[in-house]
């Protein structure tokens, strides 16, 4: 969402030996099938890089390009902090869901499947709110190819203008979903790996152009002030509080890195989270300081925008296209999850509660493992393609008839990205993780006679495998994962006050 205000708003190693008979390689989310689990799906199949490759370009998108605007308003130190914090916050997000899909089975974990074993009857809204804001952050990304691609060919030839369809949105639109549409076909988000790759050479390069004319210093002569220390006001910090918050957003696809990922062990697992987020705040703070010391209070919220037309700058222009065109399918892949679980969804009579039966759980999951046609995900061919299908057409008629989406966007944002980033994994984890929970209870007792059989062994940050003797880490862990929750709550409701004022109310 952070990235269409932005380009339309004028806003180890494992720690533990891998070895043929060793079972502490495969720990992680309770992957042991020798002890009688079975594996669901397509599992195991995805490297450690690969998955913090499609991570990495979930989340920085054309949004990076107005952190250096956000500084502008918030001071160089409220800024950095901001986005570290946000960092944070959205990380602690992620590893919640890599230990709540402990509770659940081997390559079946997604939000569907926790609400089915926390709050059954709310899991139709969660998923319905998932699909409406991956669709439409798919959707912006469509309209972004077709407002710069005139753009583009323009400052590559000046005679393009005199060519209708050259300058025509909807020819760019239409050509461009040419090449996404196969990619939205593909079941696994690993498959996904080497046109993220492109993305973030993309990404690298629109960095680069911001730190060299930072290094340059052809800007200087229209800098502003600089705030370093003071902020512009409380209202304009406000105001640029959303786009720093929604720049993590990524957990639509956690669930399924770690359903694909070969190694799942808690030490892997969290070194993913920790790689991802690490690597965007990075990017982040960089384009931020160098940007917004480039143009001062002068920057707007596109930043390549503002550099004097040349070559470069027009590149730079075309790897925006290049990092939405290939973004583009990792929205459509959580989008169709979410409308697959929404239509499987039943309503759950309280006496049938997953909470009442731990056996309940490997029922959750008999429709993904019975008939020929279904593979990886659950969903049979024709199943698959009809969604898949309804998503890119949908989205298409919406690109070509509509120019912006600001207003929609600014609310789906709101609720959408904070409830997945912070609200349900806080949630989620706080009811799982309850000492009266059966899930809970199930799974301590298997970490009791896994130790027995192995020994006890620390597997890092707020206890993996030691669960234990790590009571109080789980006490703690809980009580951060409800603060969470309620952090997100607090986020949401600003961040809805803040769009209303600024962003839909001055239209």
């Amino acid at each position: 969402m952070s990235a269409y205000l932005v380009i339309n708003g004028n806003g180890d190693s494992d720690n533990h030996d891998v070895r043929p008979g060793s079972a502490n390689s495969h720990r992680g989310m309770r992957s042991r099938p020798s002890r009688g689990r079975k594996e669901v799906g397509v599992v195991g199949q995805a490297g450690w890089l690969s998955s913090v490759i499609n991570l990495v370009n979930t989340i920085v998108g054309a949004g990076v390009l107005a952190m250096p605007l956000a500084l502008s308003r918030m001071g160089i130190f409220l800024g950095v902090f901001v986005i570290l914090w946000a960092g944070l916050t959205a990380g602690f997000g992620l590893y919640l869901q890599t230990r709540c899909a402990r509770y659940l089975e081997r390559g079946s974990a997604s939000f569907f499947a926790l609400s089915q074993i926390t709050y059954p009857n709310a899991a139709v809204i969660f998923d319905t709110a998932i699909a409406i804001k991956c669709f439409g952050v798919g959707v912006s990304y469509l309209i972004i190819i077709g407002d710069l691609m005139p753009g583009v060919v323009q400052g590559l030839s000046e005679s393009a203008g005199g060519v209708s369809f050259l300058v025509d949105r909807h020819f760019w639109v239409t050509g461009f979903m040419l090449v996404v549409i196969p990619l939205s076909f593909l079941r696994r988000l690993d498959s996904l790996k080497y046109t993220s790759v492109i993305a973030l050479i993309s990404i690298g390069y629109l960095v680069i152009l911001v730190v060299a004319h930072f290094i340059k210093g052809d800007t200087m002569h229209d800098r502003g002030v600089i705030r370093v220390v003071r902020w512009e006001s409380a209202v304009a910090t406000l105001s640029s509080f959303p786009v720093i918050v929604f720049a993590y957003t990524c957990h639509q696809n956690m669930f399924s890195i770690l359903n694909e990922i070969s190694i799942n062990s808690h030490f892997r697992t969290t070194s993913v989270v920790f790689a991802s987020i690490g690597v965007a705040a990075l990017i982040y703070v960089l384009v931020a300081i160098t940007g917004y010391l480039s143009f001062g209070n002068a920057v707007a919220g596109n930043i390549v925008g503002m550099y004097v037309p040349s070559v470069s700058s027009t590149i730079g222009k075309a790897a925006i296209v290049v990092l939405v065109m290939f973004s583009y399918p990792l929205q459509v892949h959580p989008c169709r999850a979410s409308i697959d679980a929404v239509l499987k969804w039943r309503p759950t009579k309280r006496s049938e509660s997953p909470q009442s039966s731990p056996s309940r759980l490997a029922s959750l999951f008999s429709a993904s493992k019975s008939g020929s046609q279904s593979r990886g995900d659950g969903m049979g061919e024709t199943r698959f393609a009809a969604i898949t299908t309804a998503i890119i057409v949908l989205s298409y008629v919406v690109a070509m008839t509509v120019s912006s989406l600001e207003k929609v966007l600014a609310y789906v944002g709101s609720t959408g990205s904070t409830s997945i980033s912070f609200i349900l994994p806080g949630l989620f984890y706080y009811k799982i993780s309850s000492p009266d929970s059966p899930h809970h209870q199930r799974l301590m007792k298997e970490d009791d006679d896994e130790e027995e059989d192995e020994g006890d062994e620390d597997e890092g940050l707020l206890g993996g495998g030691g669960l234990k003797g790590g009571l109080w880490r789980r006490r703690l862990l809980r009580r951060l994962s409800l603060a969470l929750a309620i952090y997100g709550v607090v986020v949401m409701i600003t961040c809805l006050a803040t769009n209303t004022l600024f962003v839909v109310a001055p239209h």
